[in-house]
């Protein structure tokens, strides 16, 4: 393979994308760079423009003068950290949440439509190819947050998430087949009667293999909706994976109707009660229990999902 090579597959690429004309091909006022900040910013709960900057590789002065004419258009917030007063802390605004997100849409169909034109039998071998890319061009650097999609589940993932759940909370926390059995009947239960329009599951993947998952689901009480499943591989974690997977759930809850949104944990589970805490959960009450071969401690824990858009 010589350099030519490369930059006409990047010739060729660019074009199939409509990079080169990005805000016509999304019907929107904004470049590629500028539909990037606003999607590093809606799925990482807290971020600032050095964040920003490391993960985009973009220029101080571009970033500041992106993120400038985003505070104008009222997308963003700027506020100083929580954790180092020197440093400024982004977050979308209302507004700037549903840019992003019809932005998201936008590029869904795009690439929705050119995939449409892809043989069915040639989509496992465009995957393979794209994967390869990616693994040969980013050998030895660690994974990033960019590299993790989320998507609807496909054959077989289902049986992943039954799985996968028991293996990890047997290695981490010696839970027996007890809770296997719990999660299969969740998933089962899901599996043969749900409402697509009010329940959901998300799978992240990352270099083509499922790493994360979590679940949307109708509570008994009116209104309500319980997030259930939240799971991330070991070697997947740092991503802000599990962020991405509880902000999916709120944002579709909030987006369907649901007043508010529950999950029921345990407190040996830290890293996730710190998860469902960042996106404004509230503890509402706690019981000890003897399950899954242990001695736990349950908790409910309650998102108001008016309250939490404000």
């Amino acid at each position: 393979m010589t350099v030519q090579d490369i930059r006409t597959f990047n010739r060729f690429y660019t074009n199939v994308i409509g990079a080169l004309d990005y805000s016509r091909q999304l019907y929107a006022p904004y470049t590629l760079t500028e539909s990037r900040v606003l999607y590093e910013l809606a799925h990482a709960p807290r971020t600032d423009a050095a964040d920003l900057r490391a993960e985009l590789s973009l220029d101080a002065g571009y970033l500041s003068r992106i993120l400038n004419k985003f505070e104008e258009a009222g997308l963003i917030e700027r506020a100083p950290s929580d954790t180092d007063p020197r440093r400024r802390r982004i977050t979308l605004t209302t507004r700037g949440r549903e840019t992003a997100d019809l932005l998201a849409e936008r590029a869904n169909e795009s690439v929705g439509a050119l995939l449409s034109t892809v043989p069915s039998a040639d989509r496992t071998r465009l995957a393979e190819a794209m994967r390869a890319v990616r693994e040969i061009l980013s050998e030895g650097r660690p994974p990033r947050r960019e590299d993790v999609v989320l998507r609807e589940p496909g054959p077989g993932d289902l049986g992943w998430i039954v799985s996968r759940n028991a293996a990890l909370y047997a290695a981490e926390f010696g839970w027996n087949t007890d809770y296997e059995g719990l999660v299969a009947r969740i998933v089962a239960d899901f599996a043969e009667d749900h409402d697509p329009h009010l329940e959901r599951v998300w799978i992240a993947e990352l270099d083509g293999r499922p790493v994360g998952c979590v679940m949307c689901v109708r509570d008994d009480a009116p209104g309500t909706a319980r997030l259930r499943l939240l799971l991330v591989e070991p070697e997947a974690r740092g991503l802000g994976i599990g962020d991405r997977l509880v902000e999916a759930v709120i944002d579709f809850a909030r987006g369907v109707g649901y007043r508010e949104l529950v999950l029921w944990t345990n407190d040996v589970l830290a890293a996730a009660r710190r998860i469902y805490q960042r996106h404004g959960f509230v503890l509402s009450a706690e019981k000890p229990h003897r399950s899954f071969g242990k001695d736990l401690n349950g908790q409910d824990w309650r998102l108001d999902l008016h309250g939490a858009q404000e």
